[in-house]
């Protein structure tokens, strides 16, 4: 009878050891990971010092889905199972490359596309988080207020209304968040050379006494755009003519990731060739106004 009892007893042990084991291998085989898959409309390749990154905004808090450069997609990513699962919102932003410390813990100011999960999928676009564009509008002059030379007006741009006297703001634009600025550009010759970058539509730009390509009289007026009289650029010597040139705003990251032009580009215009000097001439819709995109977890 004792014999019996010790083998029962036995039995149970083994029993509750190949449970407990059961249970611990069942839990070993849970995901530790999941895939996120990114899928981007109109993104452009960074300049050599920056690169686009991936964050999923869990409990408010923002998790790294890793650095890209390639702008081909769609594209993979492996992440931890518990944050793809409890993550609520994607954001995408612009970083230096190699970034460490704390500066690598959380997105910087510069954020391109953003939107939330329902279920497991996320349309992102740039509309909430740079700026809609959608009932933007420009007008510009032609005009070299920067010298005394009246021969070489049509080798200006300036982004104002001077259809009534004093001259007004040429462009309608929402302000932009920290981390981006305008810039308008003319192509000369099919490569963008800058007027000037500018976060104020009713005031000089930034480089409004510094331009290489001004006059020496004045700085000009105190509008966003540029007068070519003096160097030259893109093979052109000025002053030039900017008739049949294209005009162009466009939306910048700040620090900027190249001196070429960033994929938003809400309004741009052809100068027509007829175009009268110091007369208003209306912008038109430019190629890119909004960047989208999906993300599936």
């Amino acid at each position: 009878m004792k014999k019996i009892l010790n083998l029962a007893i036995a039995f149970a042990i083994a029993t509750t050891f190949v449970a407990c084991s059961d249970d611990d291998n069942n839990n070993n085989n849970l995901p530790t990971t999941g895939s996120l898959t990114v899928d981007f409309t109109g993104l452009e390749e960074l300049g050599a010092d920056f690169v686009y990154e991936g964050w999923l905004i869990v409990n408010g808090s923002p998790v790294s889905t890793g650095t890209f450069t390639s702008v081909s997609f769609p594209q993979t990513y492996i992440v931890g199972i518990d944050d793809l699962e409890a993550a609520t919102t994607f954001v995408l932003s612009i970083e230096p490359a190699g970034e460490t410390g704390a500066a690598a813990l959380a997105p910087a100011a510069t954020k391109v596309l953003a939107g939330d999960f329902s279920g497991n999928s996320a349309n992102v676009t740039s509309t909430g988080i740079v700026g809609d564009f959608s009932n933007s509008w420009g007008k510009y002059i032609l005009a070299t207020p920067t010298d005394a030379d009246t021969t070489n007006e049509a080798s200006g741009v300036w982004f104002l209304d001077n259809t009534i006297e004093p001259a007004v703001a040429g462009l309608s634009l929402p302000t932009l968040p920290e981390g981006w600025k305008y810039e308008g550009w003319v192509v000369l010759n099919g490569t963008p050379v800058s007027t000037g970058t500018f976060t104020a539509v009713d005031a000089a730009d930034d480089n409004a006494a510094s331009s290489p390509f001004k006059g020496a009289v004045n700085n000009g007026p105190g509008y966003p755009g540029e007068d070519y009289v003096i160097g030259s650029a893109a093979g052109v010597d000025f002053p030039t003519d900017l008739k049949g040139k294209t005009v162009v705003i466009s939306v910048e990251p700040s620090p900027d990731n190249s001196a070429a032009p960033f994929a938003l580009k809400p309004l741009a215009h052809v100068v027509p060739a007829d175009a009268e000097n110091h007369t208003v001439i209306s912008m038109g819709a430019g190629p890119l106004a909004v960047l989208t995109g999906s993300v599936i977890r």
